[in-house]
């Protein structure tokens, strides 16, 4: 192992364990991290440790079911605005947060605004991301769920979303 691929390894696990951040080990170069979130509750960041470049690898979300253009669009226009990460899509649509950063410009602080970037990203774009993909699906659960009385709890983010549509 290369001194800087390892001085990266060891500072993933120290930041992490600094910050109470959730890391698992799942290679000799690669890691797991867990961010917890507000909408999306959790996602998962792989950070792999290369020769030259850290590789972020974040999923986000399956592919849409509906209005792929526009939710491909949508994530365009926020790659504009991000910082060290950027929406992709795989061969299937499933949408993910990407990023390479050279090992020389990692550091504590560094890692932290990068592992920041990923959480904001992926927990703020995540409802929006659902009602553009998935708008008819939560309609209908809605409707089906007030229909037969049950409870509307992990669906109150969308109120505003079903309501407009009334």
């Amino acid at each position: 192992m290369s001194d800087e691929r390892k001085r990266v390894s060891d500072l993933i696990e120290s930041v992490c364990a600094e910050r109470e951040v959730p890391v698992e080990r799942t290679g000799d170069h690669s890691f797991v991290v867990t961010l917890p979130g507000a909408h999306k509750l959790k996602t998962n960041c792989n950070l792999i440790v290369g020769e030259h470049a850290l590789r972020v690898e974040a999923f986000v979300m399956r592919q849409p079911d509906e209005n792929r253009e526009e939710l491909w669009a949508w994530l365009l226009k926020r790659n504009a605005r991000m910082y060290g990460v950027a929406f992709a899509i795989d061969d299937v649509g499933d949408i993910y947060l990407t990023g390479r950063i050279t090992l020389r410009a990692i550091t504590a602080d560094e890692l932290d605004r990068l592992l920041g970037s990923v959480l904001t990203y992926a927990d703020e774009s995540f409802d929006p991301m659902l009602e553009i993909g998935f708008g008819t699906a939560i309609r209908r659960e809605w409707e089906w769920r007030v229909k037969r009385g049950e409870p509307l709890d992990n669906l109150r983010a969308f109120e505003h979303f079903v309501k407009r549509t009334d």
